[in-house]
């Protein structure tokens, strides 16, 4: 089973060192559940990022709010890591609940912000707004 973002939370806040974060933020991508070869295709591609980026969404539940399921990978490891931490924020919440979070609070409460490069940090965002685009879909 995944980690919870608020785990990932309080596993960062043992942590004081930025290279032994960067090491913890790879194990999370290690731990992440394999994707799938057939879903590593352009339809799932996060645009945005520098590094291949694959994200699948999964709707269940009502219809008119519909719970939705993320599977992720990357082929960069610290980039699997982010996909597996922004997967614990929004996977398995409602719609209308992701459309709601901000991950802003969070990223800054790990310190995530101001240790991305630019690049990392666009890719993030890239990855988000395909997370919030599908939620609206989802309800549309």
């Amino acid at each position: 089973m995944p980690l919870q973002i608020d785990e990932i939370i309080e596993n960062f806040s043992f942590i004081d060192d930025w290279e032994e974060r960067y090491r913890y933020v790879i194990e999370l991508g290690r731990d992440l559940e394999d994707l799938p070869e057939a879903a590593m295709c352009e339809a799932n591609k996060v645009q945005g990022c520098v590094s291949q980026v694959w994200l699948t969404t999964k709707a269940s539940g009502e219809d008119t709010n519909p719970t939705l399921t993320f599977q992720g990978d990357s082929d960069a490891h610290i980039v699997k890591g982010l996909v597996a931490i922004t997967l614990a924020i929004f996977s398995g919440k409602t719609a209308r609940e992701i459309l709601d979070i901000d991950v802003d609070p969070i990223f800054d409460q790990i310190g995530l912000h101001e240790h991305l490069t630019p690049q990392r940090s666009n890719g993030l965002a890239s990855m988000i707004a395909r997370i919030k685009s599908d939620a609206k879909a989802a309800l549309a």
